[in-house]
């Protein structure tokens, strides 16, 4: 119970890692929001989970469905002390000049805006509360690049720099903000890294894995429980690489 009576907000928690997290903190004592694009999965994880977990439709890239989110929080636990910035998207593996305005203007807002957004609106209750815990799911992608997802890549790298940049100013208000770099996992996004899905293709992935797995949802969500509770009290602009050895 090392998160009793916390409350917390996780965004992409309907799948992958953000499930993995949404789980391990209710585990753990949370009520927590899941806010996600995909509402039926999303209620359904809540529904699996009991009364402290609750799921809201928000779309991280819109300001107006975040300012709901945080609301329908507030209306639902009367309070935010956690938020985990965990929803993303990428583009198909290709050549840095080949990637579509389109794809690159859609991972920015997801993977970026999504951030300035989530501080927008959270971070003043936190600063009233004189506390609070922000956790930002970048990506190894953002420490050691892979070739063909460019601006995926930096968009994970704007993550890791605004994670420091956050804590270094909100430390002063009693607000901690980490982030956990993950390797690819099984999560709905694992073939669009890999472009296509083969035995062929895995064991390429995998072979730059000392540790030689992907990632669970479960090791991001024993990581996020960690620099989320008071266990990681004097731990802040952290960015944690959780990767089996893929950055070494």
């Amino acid at each position: 119970m090392r998160m009793n009576k916390k409350v917390a907000i996780v965004t992409g928690g309907a799948s992958g890692f953000g499930a993995g997290i949404v789980r391990k903190f209710a585990a753990e004592g949370a009520q927590t929001i899941i806010g996600d694009l995909n509402i039926d999965l999303a209620k359904e994880l809540a529904g699996e989970l009991g009364d402290n977990v609750s799921a809201v439709e928000t779309n991280v890239a819109d300001d107006q469905s975040v300012a709901s989110m945080v609301e329908a929080t507030l209306k639902t636990f009367g309070q935010i002390d956690i938020l985990v910035n965990n929803a993303g998207t990428t583009h198909l593996p290709a050549p840095l000049d080949e990637i579509s305005e389109q794809d690159f203007d859609k991972v920015f807002a997801v993977n970026c805006k999504s951030v300035f957004l989530t501080a927008k609106h959270i971070v003043p209750h936190m600063k009233k509360q004189s506390a609070g815990a922000i956790l930002n799911v970048a990506s190894t992608a953002a420490v050691s690049p892979r070739p063909r997802l460019s601006w995926y890549n930096a968009s994970k790298g704007w993550m890791n720099n605004a994670t420091k940049g956050m804590a270094i100013e909100l430390a002063p208000n009693g607000i901690r903000v980490n982030a956990i770099n993950p390797v690819a996992g099984e999560t709905p996004l694992l073939k669009t890294f890999m472009g296509e899905d083969t035995p062929e293709v895995r064991a390429k992935f995998l072979s730059t894995i000392p540790l030689g797995r992907f990632s669970t949802p479960e090791d991001m969500a024993n990581a996020a429980v960690y620099l989320c509770s008071d266990e990681a009290s004097m731990v802040t602009g952290v960015c944690m690489e959780i990767d089996g050895g893929r950055c070494i």
